[in-house]
This record gives C-alpha cells, structure tokens and sequence, in this order.
C-alpha cells in the first residue's frame, strides 16, 4: 500500500512515522524542505518537490491525505489537485473541516469519478505512540481501498476506526467528539477550580486526580493527563488565563440551533472559551458602570486611567478599596488558533495561504425553525 502525505506537521509527520512503522508506503511533500527531510532520515518516507511530482511518484488508484489547516487551505489544494488525478483515484481529507464543506467537496469529485473520504482523526500529539481514532464517511468502496491504511493508523487490538457513514459523516462526528470534549474539559476545569478555592482544607489536586484517575467514575484520558500536569506544577502562575476554541467547538452549537436540540453544556463550554478570550472586557465595564448609575456602586478604577472624553461623561462613585481590579489580561497578540503553517503551492493564484489566521467561523447557513415535536 502506497500513498501520499500532503502536510507534514505535527499530525501529519507523525501519522507518517506511524504509517511507515507498519509497513505502508508513503511519498511526502510540505513547503518547508526540513520537514520532509526529516521524515525522509527517520522514517524513510519518499520525499517529493511540489504536491504535483507526490501524485507522479504514486501507483494506481493513487491515495492522496491532505492534513492541512481547513478551511481554504483545504479548498484550494483540493481544487488544484482534481486535475491531477483520475477516476478511480481518491482523496482524503484527515483535517478538521466543516462537514457541509466535506459534503460539497465530495459531491464535486465524484462528478469527476475521484473518491472522497473525510477522516475525523483524533489523538493528538500522542497518536504516534497509543494510535489514532479514526471516524471516516465514505463510499463502502472507498472505505474498503483505504482499509489498510486506516489499520496502522489506529490503535492494535481495539475497534480505532469506523466507516461511520457517507461522505460528512466522519467530519460530523468528529465535530460532536470536539464538542462533548469541550464539555468535559470545562466541567473538571471548573471542579478543581472550586477545589482549590477551598484553602482552609489544603487539598493537593495532583494527589486527588491521581486517586479519581483509579475506578471512580469520572476516570477518563483527559483526566491522565491533568493528574500528571498537576504533578509538577498546582498554581499554574506562568499560565495565561487564555483558552483559544476551534471551529468545531462553533460548529457544533451552530448544530445545535439548526436542530433545535438543547446543548446548554458544549454551548456554555464554547461561550467561557470566548469569554477568556475577551481582551477588552467592554461588557463588564458596563456592567460596573451600571450598577454605579442605578445604585451608587463603588467602581474599581485602572490606576492613572482617563475617560477618554468621547459624549458627555457620566460621573462615577470612589473606588472600593475591597474591589480588585487586577484580574490578569489575555494576550494581546494571541493568536485565536495556532494552525501548522502548510502552503499549497499548487493552488490556483490568489489563494489564501494558512497561518496566523483567526478561528475558523462556521460555514453560513440559513437556520430553518424545527418543526413542531409530536
């Protein structure tokens, strides 16, 4: 089994190493030469020069991956690419695309005979180590070719992937999985915060979460890797109060409106990831104002601070000496989402290159009223 790796940052270098591990066939392209050289000495991955020698280099059906960041990276690969191949030939998207986008896509290559499928991989960086979790939709046709793959790709001895549906599918179930592990990081998030709050019983949060991490119930992978950062370091001081959230975080909740099922918990999850990422704090300022207009509030001031003059200025009371003001600030340069910085130099001109760009917004759709529930 041979295939093609376009992108080979730190999902897809790794996925590399493990497709090599076991025994698959991979020629690599990324725009940064030192990263193909790289998975050329260790992992003995064939290196191409552009995405298009990839495609010469590959025996039919040819199989390409695309791991890149989505959105029009994706978009513009896989537009520039179609060209290249045949019927019968198939592309693979393992990124974090929208899963309408998934669908369109799918539906524009099998006018052209290209097989589609659309992995939803989880297992970050320690895929390369325990495997990855594969959720892929496909044709059963497809699905079937890219098998093979599919195994050395996920964990030994346990169900690590599922053709789960039609093409979408992967991408949409991929989206919930993201959605529910917002949920569940903010829930443990939230306990141990109040947990440490509780000084006067001095509980040691690595010693607890090494002890649930053992039959409780609340036991989970998310819950391993807290304990062990706890390990070291409780107070977490060199840490910004800063969560960036994706584009399936948002997609999920967007779901949720156009099915009209309740989601309070993923939807309230996304909201404190928005609300860390509030640099401004505009609203809360407000908010103090408020209460100073209607009831003579005391207001914590920024010290040396001046209105700015903009209308006509409102007075406000003392500030409380009891009001604390110095709540930590976001980074201002912070980035929304850090995305590996994969060029698609095959694409059409004009097309928008990754890196540094802002969360990904969710594809616009037209909100349909749900139908009334018998």
């Amino acid at each position: 089994m041979h295939l093609a790796m376009i992108g080979l940052g730190k999902m897809g270098g790794n996925m590399v190493r493990r497709l090599r591990q076991n025994g698959i066939d991979v020629t690599g392209y990324d725009h940064a030469p030192q990263a193909v050289d790289q998975l050329v000495k260790e992992a003995g991955m064939q290196a191409a020069l552009s995405v298009a020698d990839a495609v010469a280099k590959l025996p039919s059906p040819r199989i390409i991956w695309l791991m890149l960041p989505s959105g029009a990276p994706t978009e513009s690969q896989l537009v520039a690419l179609a060209p290249m191949l045949a019927p019968g030939d198939i592309i693979i998207d393992g990124g974090n695309s929208n899963y309408k986008e998934s669908q369109r896509r799918g539906a524009w290559l099998a006018e052209r005979g290209i097989g589609f499928m659309d992995a939803g991989t989880s297992g970050g960086i320690w895929g390369l180590e325990n495997g990855y979790c594969l959720m892929v939709g496909a044709t059963p046709e497809v699905a079937k070719t890219v098998q093979p793959i599919l195994e050395a790709l996920a964990p030994k001895g346990v169900p690590g992937w599922a053709h789960v549906g039609p093409v979408g599918a992967g991408h949409f179930t991929k989206m919930i999985h993201n959605g529910i592990e917002y949920g569940m990081m903010q829930a443990f998030a939230e306990g141990l915060d109040l947990m440490r709050g509780k000084e006067e019983f001095h509980l040691d949060l690595a010693q607890i979460t090494e002890l649930w991490r053992h039959s409780s119930v609340v036991r989970s992978w998310l819950l391993d890797l807290t304990a062990d950062a706890l390990k070291s370091d409780q107070k977490l001081d060199h840490i910004k109060p800063y969560v960036p959230d994706s584009g399936e975080g948002r997609w999920t909740v967007v779901e949720s409106i156009e099915q009209g099922i309740a989601t309070p918990v993923l939807t309230l999850a996304l909201q404190m990831r928005f609300a860390s990422q509030d640099e401004r704090g505009y609203s809360y300022r407000l908010l103090s104002l408020m209460r100073n207009a209607f009831g003579g509030h005391s207001v914590a001031l920024i010290p040396d601070a001046k209105p700015s003059g903009e209308g006509q200025q409102v007075p406000v009371g003392t500030v409380d000496p009891g009001v604390s003001s110095g709540k930590p600030q976001a980074p201002v340069t912070s980035a929304a989402v850090p995305h590996e910085d994969v060029k698609t130099p095959d694409a059409p001109p004009g097309a928008i290159a990754s890196g540094g760009k802002p969360a990904p917004r969710p594809v616009e759709t037209q909100v349909i009223p749900p139908k009334d529930k018998k």
